[in-house]
């Protein structure tokens, strides 16, 4: 039995109370090791993939983890049911605790594939690919979406899509609280420019109040993520994660009530040590990993040159692990 894999699974025994967004060029595997050191709780999520580049790609490599990254969610790209239905086999037969359906990017290369926000448009083709891949796995399928799209923005027309692929058996739904503007935006206006409508997924949660609501967009605090759960199931924090990492050090103490010491920044930079080693010993890169640890230095004197050590100096060295204790000693005592 594949690793991870739970018969019993429902979306009540996987936690979305506290979760890390897929973000694409960012969630690779080296950054969910990293981002595990500091939360055993957060639930985490895969970089998009799209159901093409499993089933006619390098297979292995789009689905590669390893057990340290659990609980984790593969975030899956497509509309064609029988394909997604083929990838959610392969994501649990992998070990997967989760997968997910994108009905949220807005970049136009995902649109002329019928992926992601344009989805919202279409209620019953995402139902029908929930369908197929909830009746092909035991493991929780879920939806990542907006609260609409530019011509379908209106809060009927959002219940419409929820209660549409809630009737398919998605009963978790992850709702970043902008619409998306398929037209004219870049995906980065598109995570800015739309204002952010928390009350309008308050109200779906009164109205969908069976559901696994989870919040999504502009939270960046803890404080903010307390805030939240007095109304939401849960809550998803993207950029703020990656570009201040060490938030999540006290996830597992101030959202789950573990007892356990709160790793410091040093700790969490030596905890990466042997990880980093296998890799280099493997051919790879220090930079592959070390590049999503440069936020961990984030607010206090140093940063700047631990910044500089791991993505400039980096590529200068012969002895990688030398300069990365370096850069580790500029965190002691924090």
């Amino acid at each position: 039995m594949p690793q991870g894999y739970n018969p019993t699974n429902t979306p009540a025994t996987v936690s979305r109370r506290f979760s890390v967004a897929p973000m694409m060029d960012w969630t690779d595997r080296h950054c969910r090791v990293f981002l595990r050191q500091l939360s055993h709780h957060a639930l985490l999520y895969t970089e998009m993939v799209t159901t093409g580049a499993i089933l006619y790609g390098d297979t292995a490599r789009f689905l590669r983890h390893s057990a340290a990254e659990h609980p984790l969610a593969l975030q899956l790209g497509g509309s064609v049911p029988a394909d997604l239905a083929a990838c959610a086999k392969l994501a649990q037969e992998a070990g997967y605790n989760e997968v997910n359906l994108n009905v949220g990017c807005p970049s136009d290369r995902v649109q002329n594939n019928m992926i992601g926000a344009c989805l919202m448009a279409h209620p019953q083709l995402v139902a029908d690919c929930v369908k197929a891949m909830h009746d092909a796995v035991a493991v929780p399928v879920t939806v990542k979406h907006r609260i609409g799209i530019n011509g379908r923005d209106s809060y009927a027309q959002l219940c419409d899509f929820v209660g549409t692929v809630r009737d398919a058996g998605c009963l978790s739904f992850t709702v970043h609280a902008r619409i998306a503007i398929l037209e004219g935006l870049s995906p980065k206006e598109n995570r800015e420019v739309p204002p952010l409508r928390y009350d309008v997924v308050a109200q779906l949660k009164k109205d969908f109040p069976d559901l696994e609501i989870i919040l999504n967009g502009g939270i960046k605090t803890l404080e903010d993520c307390q805030l939240h759960l007095h109304t939401f199931d849960g809550v998803m924090l993207g950029r703020e994660s990656y570009h201040n990492p060490y938030l999540l050090a006290q996830v597992d103490q101030q959202l789950f009530g573990s007892t356990r010491a709160v790793m410091s920044r040093f700790e969490a930079m030596l905890s990466m040590r042997n990880y980093i080693a296998s890799h280099l010993a493997e051919g790879g890169s220090m930079h592959h990993i070390t590049r999503h640890m440069l936020g961990l230095a984030q607010g206090f004197n140093g940063a700047r040159r631990f910044r500089q050590l791991l993505s400039v100096d980096i590529h200068k060295t012969d002895e990688p692990l030398a300069l990365f204790d370096q850069a580790a000693q500029l965190l002691q005592g924090h």
